[in-house]
């Protein structure tokens, strides 16, 4: 599948959720397995983005790197995790 046709399929899917999915009203709690699970989730896609990656399969090593950063992000913004994205100095390294 080429870029386009990625980025394509993952914009229809991100918007058919966001037209269908439901709040829910009660407050969110997060235990601390929940979180060990979402990081297992981090750990599986940033695994896939470097074997894609290693593959040449660049499309799908970024969607991999993506869902990671995203889950990470997530993960921060509810407090669940403290961390600093690396400056541009430290990427190079």
């Amino acid at each position: 599948m080429s870029l386009e046709g990625l980025v394509a399929k993952y914009i229809v899917s991100a918007e058919k959720v966001l037209e269908e999915m439901q709040r829910t009203k009660a407050p969110v709690t997060l235990t601390a397995a929940d979180v060990d699970e979402i990081l297992g989730y981090v750990t599986a896609y940033l695994k896939d983005a470097k074997y894609y990656k290693d593959q040449k399969r660049f499309e799908t090593s970024l969607t991999s790197v993506a869902y990671c950063e995203g889950l990470l992000d997530a993960l921060k913004l509810v407090g669940a995790v403290k961390f600093e994205w690396p400056g541009k100095a430290e990427r190079k390294q």
